[in-house]
């Protein structure tokens, strides 16, 4: 269709209005959970990773936030960029509000370079139906948005409007080409509340036309796909998506919704063949809404959002609220992916110390470090040689007890994530598989002020997860625990982290 200007309001003033709200939240913001080594609002909250891409000699980051208060709503585009994915600039907020289509939020999409050089933006422009909430469903459409420096944006209007009036969800566009023709897909909940991931063609990026549902969820219980994305990795193409209205299943698919993907083959004008069952990108508690995006080195890299929504949500008391992953390395393993922090992220590092070989009797603890707001820890456990019940660390260990434990648990056979000491925020645990054939586990562990990240065996499962500790000096502590003798542990490594942005003080 052609493209229509619609807007309604200035575009600039609305920006100017939604920056005065991030710094009048950020005068009374409290740091104690504000991350150091992770992407996250100067103040407000912050959701899904948007328009993910390398532009003229920067990475883009761009999210979904609510420059006026520390709970969801008010969709606005906020923006980071770095030129090297460790050290990040905060930049102006992109995108505001500002015609019809879009009057209730600027919703989450995607980017991609021009022919022409240009950054494009497509994302969903949200109306309430009711004008109020979703008590009677959305208004959803497909929009365009360009920008010459990344920074600032022209609006285009909406290019795929919602074709039935019976469709509540139409939203996240996430695009790339192939060959020479522009591809689009997006999450659909259709008139009869399956979830779909629809694919849209185009050739001049303007005139949109529907090809075919690329992919129904199985369940007819998953009445939503958010934030799809579909890429090729090494022979093979992977359909990533959020579900909405998955039920849990044993350790599966235990948060409120839950992200996930498939892998399987696909030529354009063809269907996708799925090849492989449905996994979570992560089996912690808070992760959702990933976006991948092609590095210029050839790398696919990873953003996910640490989803808050268990109440309660401490953060929302500080000022701020939500942050993402650090930056992600995908790459294919077997009918999986691995996922392991970029090999950049080492830079951060400060002040490394070796603790290990180590060996503890059963029931025996160690404090490592007596005072750590921030860590990147690397540690081998000796499963063949150990009897231990539970190895691990408690971290955030706080003097009243408080602690979040992550440990091979030799019962569950899994590496586990445990918060039931923690004061603040949602408890309960999320266990992670390991095939324990090769007798060591590997763990890489990035602690932040208020989260910790879990990489197994090199990435090939993960556990993201917030960690709110109490007051007072926060220990790591090295734990054993029953069984019939020992843990061994032929490597521990700790390092501080610092800190990612350019004006550390913003």
């Amino acid at each position: 269709m052609n493209i229509e200007n619609m807007t309604t309001y200035d575009q600039s003033e609305q920006l100017a209005r939604a920056e005065a709200g991030v710094e009048e939240l950020f005068k009374s913001r409290k740091d104690r959970w504000y991350p150091v080594s992770h992407i996250a609002s100067k103040a407000g909250w912050i959701n899904d990773p948007n328009g993910l891409c390398y532009f003229q000699g920067r990475y883009h980051a761009y999210y979904q936030l609510n420059p006026f208060a520390s709970v969801w709503g008010s969709c606005h585009w906020g923006h980071v960029s770095s030129k090297d994915l460790v050290t990040w600039r905060r930049e102006p907020i992109a995108m505001a509000p500002s015609f019809e289509a879009e009057r209730d939020g600027v919703f989450s999409g995607s980017a991609v370079i021009s022919d022409d050089g240009k950054l494009v933006i497509y994302y969903t422009g949200h109306r309430w139906r009711n004008g109020i909430n979703e008590g009677e469903g959305n208004l959803q459409e497909q929009c365009m948005a360009v920008s010459e420096d990344g920074v600032h944006f022209t609006k285009l209007g909406v290019v795929v409007p919602c074709p039935d009036d019976r469709i509540l969800h139409f939203r996240d566009p996430k695009v790339w080409k192939q060959g020479g023709e522009w591809r689009m897909v997006f999450g659909v909940s259709t008139p009869e509340h399956r979830g779909e991931i629809w694919m849209y063609k185009s050739a001049d990026m303007v005139n949109w036309e529907f090809d075919r549902p690329i992919y129904q969820h199985p369940d007819p219980d998953v009445f939503m796909l958010e934030c799809p994305d579909m890429f090729p990795l090494d022979d093979k193409w992977v359909i990533c998506y959020s579900a909405m209205g998955l039920s849990p299943k044993g350790f599966e698919a235990r948060n409120h919704n839950n992200a996930g993907y498939v892998i399987g083959t696909w030529e354009p004008g063809g269907d996708f063949h799925q090849e492989s069952e449905f996994h979570l990108w992560d089996d912690g508690h808070n992760y959702y809404a990933p976006q991948t995006f092609g590095c210029p080195d050839g790398r696919r890299l990873v953003f996910g959002w640490m989803s808050p929504f268990t109440q309660p949500i401490p953060m929302e008391d500080d000022g701020w609220c939500g942050q993402f992953t650090l930056p992600r390395e995908v790459s294919l393993a077997g009918d999986h992916l691995r996922t392991q922090p970029i090999r950049e992220f080492s830079r951060l590092d400060e002040d490394k110390r070796e603790f290990g070989p180590i060996e503890l009797a059963v029931n025996e603890s160690r404090t490592l470090v007596t005072d750590s707001e921030t860590a990147d820890i690397e540690m081998e456990i000796n499963l063949a040689g150990s009897q231990a019940e539970r190895i691990g660390l408690e971290l955030h260990r706080t003097g009243n007890g408080d602690h979040t434990l992550v440990c091979y648990d030799d019962q569950l056979e899994r590496v586990v994530l445990d918060r039931h000491c923690n004061t603040y925020g949602d408890r309960g645990y999320r266990a992670a598989p390991l095939d324990k054939a090769h007798g060591s586990l590997k763990l890489r562990i990035i602690v932040d002020r208020g989260s910790i990240e879990v990489y197994v065996n090199d990435g090939l499962e993960v556990m993201s997860s917030y960690s709110f500790p109490a007051d007072g000096p926060r220990e790591i502590r090295l734990v054993a625990e029953s069984g019939e003798g020992k843990a061994v542990i032929p490597s521990l490594s700790i390092a501080k982290l610092g800190t990612i942005w350019e004006t550390p003080d913003r």
